[in-house]
């Protein structure tokens, strides 16, 4: 499993499609934001928690597609589905790639770009826990639904139009903690909730997504 989050962190790294490419995206939008909404303070800190969880959601996104598209088209899906490491593990492995090269740069830029959208300084330290305990979920979603679409042609539409209506519950969850803590209100049901997603997407989508990916081989 080691060699194989190796292999795809250097994969993701050269092709420029991980952590470059998400947390570029997560700049331009922190960036652009101001620029349309106004730069007044009193008007961006309150939109500031679901404008940075919002711009995580999306970045995760961006890179989705490719988690299973180059194996599949140079053949080393095919090798994975037959080595001894089972596809669950090549699901975790896959999803634990993607979350190190996207969503954990984005979980340590966010408390810097926050600043260009006036978050008050109580509200740093839940965005980064938030975005910490829930971005995980987001990966292990996403390769559930790459795994649903690996191998379709124009697949990143259809990939985009599935995994955006399970990334709500999280997008949700993530945005409250992170202005429950600003306005110093009680978190403990949105941060369990939110842990509770992630545990459950790390639980039980890898054998969803070896079952899809099994489906897709035949």
């Amino acid at each position: 499993m080691l060699a194989l989050l190796l292999r795809d962190l250097r994969l993701s790294l050269r092709a420029g499609g991980g952590f470059g490419l998400g947390l570029g995206f997560f700049l331009i939008l922190a960036t652009l934001v101001p620029l349309a909404v106004g730069p007044q303070p009193e008007r961006l800190a309150p939109i500031a928690p679901g404008i940075l969880w919002l711009g995580a959601l999306l970045a995760c996104l961006l890179s989705l597609d490719r988690l299973f598209a180059l194996d599949a088209e140079d053949g080393s899906l095919d090798l994975l589905a037959t080595a001894p490491l089972p596809l669950e593990g090549v699901a975790t492995v896959k999803s634990a790639a993607h979350w190190l090269t996207t969503g954990l740069p984005i979980t340590v830029a966010a408390p810097v770009l926050s600043l260009l959208l006036f978050l008050p300084p109580e509200g740093l330290a839940w965005l980064s826990l938030s975005l910490l305990i829930g971005t995980p979920a987001l990966s292990w979603l996403g390769t559930f639904a790459a795994a649903l679409t690996v191998g379709l042609k124009r697949g990143s539409l259809l990939l985009s139009l599935l995994v955006l209506p399970l990334y709500i519950p999280t997008l949700v969850f993530g945005a409250e903690v992170t202005r429950r803590g600003t306005e110093g209100l009680p978190l403990a049901t949105p941060l369990a909730l939110l842990a509770g997603i992630t545990l459950g997407c790390m639980a039980l989508l890898p054998f969803a997504t070896a079952a899809a990916l099994r489906v897709n081989l035949r």
